[in-house]
């Protein structure tokens, strides 16, 4: 991020759906004019209704749209932009783009290309925590180059052991071992998956923490690079490996130790020179014990609940870093008050590993009340395309206390309507029920444990029935679309083949 000290007249926002719509809405605010870049499958998306102007980047898969920076770079010269807001994901902790920004005169919002590059390489954000006194989990002190050497170092350190991609994330070229038997296999399975996603098959070795808490404390930098922490956000509510409830405050973490968690990352902000909105993740087991994982050099998905419980918009402080102005807050004055939950929506399928299931949504309802935060990236009328991240909506409440924030967030997912596709919100109203949840003792294993759970068995003549009146309708509908497409009455009157449209996959 550089000291532009200047206000910023128009931002490009480089990503789509639900965060650039959001990142959008506090550029208005603010008073600057959003810039959207759009691939073919994004041509009439939210993202590009928003905004003030909207320029092609490419064809569908992000690889040849949204992750091709020269591109991205050049459209924000032909628009005339101040500045770049990356969103998360994508270009947003890539410091060669962050770099490119700057030398083009177009300021990026986000940390300094250096502080990515540490903090984006698990090694070397390990080896620079250890150096500053952040306490982080057992492991090797560098790459493990071999199934050999893994062997010996996990042998030394006692079982179960992690295996982590070095540039990994998202849950990305991670493996838990149990025993040396199944190291090897782990370890070509491991390098070889961070290695399609991250171009990088470099793996290393932590002692695993049984079932840990993900807990995570918000930062904010200004140009100063002193850092403020903002409170703790529960995520322990995992799907392999992937967040999808997230909470503040957390109902393991006490005050003492919430104060000592915030000190310790800002230390770690502070040892890479932050600048900007950062995340540092821990790892927490049953007695509080917290350990660094890695440190997320950009916005959250799940930024919404801290800024429901702290009252300052992220986005609008991060654009005040990037013009140079200074943070108006002191860490004594930050307050956080009530109880705060998000719920991601995603279009998939929890009975199918969740599987994402794409397609048209025919029709989308949210509820709207007080308490009530909704960030979507949808419409009715809209297709989920099978190249991006399934996720749709983030559904975000504030309560007085967990209890009504749970409530609201049950209230609010059984309000909520995602007609033609299919979505994980049944199973988010469940786990939102789940008894480890409502009570607030469970960890990063708890979604598969609540997956587990026996289903309730159905009565085999009512199973039976279902099947045939499935059948039936089936036969019905079938039926009548062979009807209309004979008589030409049909929606697009003819046959399937003929109203192809094969430049978009025949969809």
């Amino acid at each position: 991020m550089t000291e532009t000290k200047k206000k910023f007249k128009k931002v490009l926002i480089a990503n789509r759906g639900e965060i650039a719509v959001r990142v959008a809405r506090t550029l208005k605010e603010m008073g600057i004019s959003p810039v959207a870049v759009y691939s073919d499958a994004d041509r009439s998306a939210p993202h590009v209704l928003v905004a003030d102007e909207a320029y092609h980047v490419g064809p569908a898969p992000s690889s040849e749209s949204y992750l091709v920076s020269e591109r991205i770079l050049q459209v924000a010269k032909d628009a005339g932009v101040d500045a770049i807001h990356p969103g998360y994901g994508f270009l947003s902790e890539n410091g060669e783009f962050a770099n490119a920004c700057i030398e083009a005169g177009i300021a990026f919002i986000g940390p300094s290309a250096e502080a990515m590059k540490v903090m984006g390489s698990k090694t070397a954000a390990r080896e620079k925590m250890v150096a500053a006194g952040v306490p982080c989990v057992p492991g090797s002190d560098g790459a493990i180059p071999t199934e050999e050497e893994a062997l010996k170092i996990a042998g030394e350190m006692g079982y179960p052991i992690m295996l982590k991609a070095a540039a990994g994330g998202g849950g990305k070229g991670m493996r838990l071992v149990a025993d040396a038997e199944s190291l090897p296999g782990a370890f070509r399975a491991a390098s070889s998956e961070a290695r399609n996603s991250f171009g990088d098959d470099t793996v290393y070795i932590e002692k695993a923490v049984i079932e840990p808490r993900h807990i995570e404390i918000q930062v904010l930098s200004g140009p100063d690079g002193k850092a403020l922490w903002l409170g703790e956000r529960e995520c322990s509510m995992q799907r392999r490996h992937q967040k999808i409830i997230e909470e503040t405050p957390s109902m393991l973490v006490t005050e003492e130790v919430r104060q000592q968690m915030g000190e310790v990352a800002c230390r770690a902000a502070d040892a890479v020179d932050y600048v900007g909105a950062g995340t540092v993740e821990f790892l927490m087991d049953k007695d509080r014990n917290f350990y660094f994982l890695e440190m997320n050099t950009r916005l959250q998905v799940e930024h919404p609940v801290t800024e429901l419980c702290c009252g300052i918009d992220l986005v609008r402080a991060q654009i005040m870093v990037a013009q140079g102005e200074p943070l108006p807050w002191k860490q004594e004055e930050i307050e956080r008050r009530g109880h705060a939950m998000e719920a991601r929506i995603y279009a998939e399928d929890p009975n199918q590993n969740f599987m994402p299931c794409p397609g048209m949504i025919d029709e989308l309802v949210f509820p709207n009340w007080p308490g009530l935060r909704v960030d979507c990236g949808v419409r009715s009328g809209y297709e989920v395309s099978r190249y991006y991240d399934p996720m749709i909506a983030k559904v975000v409440v504030w309560g007085e206390d967990r209890e009504q924030a749970r409530l609201r967030l049950r209230q609010a997912l059984m309000e909520t309507a995602v007609k033609g596709i299919t979505t994980n919100t049944a199973f988010l109203r469940d786990l939102l029920d789940f008894e480890p949840f409502v009570s607030g003792d469970y960890h990063t294993g708890s979604c598969a444990v609540a997956l587990e759970q026996e289903a309730p068995e159905v009565d085999s003549e009512i199973q039976d029935m279902a099947i045939a009146a499935a059948a039936i309708q089936t036969l019905l509908r079938d039926q009548k679309k062979s009807r209309e497409n004979s008589s030409g009455t049909g929606k697009g009157s003819g046959s399937r083949w003929r109203t192809m449209d094969w430049r978009r996959g025949g969809v």
